[in-house]
This record gives C-alpha cells, sequence and structure tokens, in this order.
C-alpha cells in the first residue's frame, strides 16, 4: 500500500514542518546573539508536503515557490539532515547547498529522488567526519521541457524568464526563510551534474560575495543555450571562463571549485574542457580539484559515490557548520 502511495499506508502530500518556525513558539530556540554566524528562520514559512520520508525518518517535502526578484514561479525540493532536529544543534545554523540536475531539470529535479542516493550519502558522509551535514535545495533548473533542445543555462537571458535570478537570488531566500541558516557565504554552495555543473559553477564565479564552492561534475564550460542569440554580451556576462578571469583580476574572494568528470564521458571534448578550465584559472582566488572517474560516464548514478572520494571532503574543509 505504502508502495501504491495509498493513504493511511503512505505519508506523501502531507504538511511537512522543518522544526523551528518564526516567532518565538515554546519549545524553540533563544533568540541568537547579535554577533551570531547563524540566521533564524525569517519567515514566511512555507507549504511543504511531503515527498518522500526516508528510512531515519527525514522528509524530501516540496513547495511551490514565485520568486519575489525573478517572478518565476517553480517547484523547490528540499531535505535536512536527521542532524537538523538534533537537540544538540537547536541553537546552530546549518550549511546549504543547492542541487542543480542535468538534461530539462524541469518539471522535475530529479535529485529529490532516493534512488540516486544523495541524501543518505551526505547522512553517510557526515558520520564519517567527509561532509558537513548540508541541507538540500533542489529546485527546478529551467522553466519548461526542454524537449526543443532549448534550454536556459541557469540565467537571465533577455526575453526570457529570469532564471540565474531563481537560482541565486529566490531559491536562497526560501531557504533563510524556513530553515537555521549561516549568514555567511561559508555555508552556501552549489552542486550539480552536466548543464546543472554549469549553472552551479557559474553561479558561484559570478557571485562569489554569496556562494564559496561548487561541485561540478561533467559540466559544460562556456554558456551554450541558442536562446542567447543575438545577446552577445548578456551571455559574455554568463560565461565562466570570462568571470574566472574577472575574479583572478580583482583578486577574490576566494572561491572552491571541485570537478569530477568521467573518463568515459559521451561527449568526449568534456575531460579536456575541464582539465583546461583548471589548467587556465586555478590561481589567486581560484582553487580547483579535479577527480577524473576511471570508467566514469554522464550520469548522476556515476557522480554521487565518487563525491565522496573527494569532491565533498574539498567544499566540506572551506565550508562552515553548524554554527551558532
Amino acid at each position: 500500500m505504502n508502495h501504491f502511495e495509498i493513504p493511511p499506508f503512505t505519508d506523501k502530500g502531507k504538511a511537512v514542518s522543518f522544526g523551528q518556525t518564526p516567532g518565538g513558539k515554546k519549545g524553540e530556540a533563544a533568540k541568537p546573539a547579535a554577533n551570531s554566524k547563524m540566521s533564524m528562520p525569517t519567515g514566511p514559512q512555507a507549504d511543504f508536503k511531503n515527498s518522500t520520508t526516508l528510512g531515519d525518518g527525514t522528509h524530501v517535502a516540496v513547495t511551490t515557490v514565485t520568486g519575489k526578484k525573478s517572478g518565476f514561479t517553480g517547484k523547490v525540493w528540499v531535505w535536512a539532515p536527521k542532524e537538523y532536529n538534533d537537540p544538540k544543534f537547536a541553537k546552530s545554523g546549518f550549511p546549504v547547498m543547492i542541487a542543480l540536475p542535468g538534461g530539462a531539470g524541469f518539471p522535475n529535479n530529479y535529485w529529490m529522488g532516493t534512488d540516486l542516493g544523495l541524501q543518505s550519502s551526505i547522512s553517510k558522509w557526515y558520520a564519517e567526519g567527509k561532509s558537513k551535514p548540508f541541507i538540500l535545495a533542489m529546485p527546478v533548473l529551467n522553466p519548461a521541457p526542454d524537449d526543443k533542445g532549448i534550454y536556459w543555462d541557469g540565467s537571465d537571458i533577455p526575453d526570457q524568464p529570469k532564471m540565474g535570478t531563481w537560482l541565486t537570488e529566490d531559491v536562497p531566500d526560501l531557504m533563510r526563510e524556513n530553515f537555521r541558516t549561516v549568514k555567511s557565504r561559508d555555508g552556501w554552495a552549489f552542486m550539480g551534474s552536466s548543464t546543472g555543473g554549469f549553472a552551479g559553477l557559474k553561479a558561484v564565479l559570478k557571485h562569489p560575495d554569496k556562494f564559496k564552492a561548487v561541485i561540478a561534475s561533467g559540466p559544460d564550460i562556456v554558456p551554450d543555450s541558442s536562446l542567447w542569440k543575438g545577446h552577445d554580451k548578456e551571455k559574455a556576462e554568463n560565461n565562466p571562463e570570462l568571470l574566472a578571469k574577472q575574479l583572478i583580476d580583482k583578486k577574490g574572494p576566494e572561491v572552491y571549485l571541485a570537478f569530477q568528470v568521467g573518463d568515459n564521458e559521451n561527449n568526449k571534448k568534456t575531460l579536456p574542457d575541464v582539465q583546461k578550465f583548471v589548467q587556465n584559472f586555478t590561481k589567486g582566488p581560484i582553487h580547483t580539484s579535479l577527480r577524473v572517474i576511471p570508467g566514469g560516464q554522464h550520469n548522476a548514478k556515476t557522480y554521487v559515490p565518487n563525491m565522496g572520494e573527494g569532491p565533498i571532503q574539498f567544499i566540506s574543509k572551506v565550508m562552515e557548520g553548524p554554527v551558532e
């Protein structure tokens, strides 16, 4: 009955609350000190509905958000590790990882499914001392299917939905409204594969004041959506190679880019393109790591286990959380 999602044998669709809500209700943590590194949820509280309950009792939940800054309406799935509701961490802000899929990334974000093991892997890696206990935000990447080969490069392409603003402003705002988070950029990272890897890489290089790190798996290195036609200036403003050069010239802030690429990817340019980027731009404020996955293919099933073989440690060493 649970498999077929027939109530009362499943809790899918039930309201989910992630603990503390604004307003100082009984049992909540006291207001943090002025010099606290953590940020209490600001509200308004989102209407989260349960999508999946994991074996450890944690929930992947989903809500529909209309971004105040982008104007785009889309779904965001969220998950918090069991430590988030541990009394030991009741006054702590947690780091957030915005996880972006490859492919269309619409109408779903495939990281929200438990079949790829992202949530359980983060819990395992944290227990092993490899990872921070990240809260996950898993938004839709595109505003529509890519059935005509059209995608938006996680960017604000003129005359198109503002997907760059959605990913870098509205999704973080949702997390700040509903979770105890880290005030500084030291608690904010991206993770993505393929087109999602490009979007995460670009977001960190474009907004290093807001995000400190990314794990980019099998990413594109330059924007290549057909929707950029006639918008060369804006396309250049969303090019990781140009953004990396500007960041080096400005001498910071420092960012940490963890790449992983299979040596058996279907696009044979992916690995040499990433290797060239690492060679050209690992200097000054840009720190990189590259894991070449033996036999690795261009898919999430390759990327998740290998995140635990270097990339998650690389970014976790420089990120903060839980913090008080």
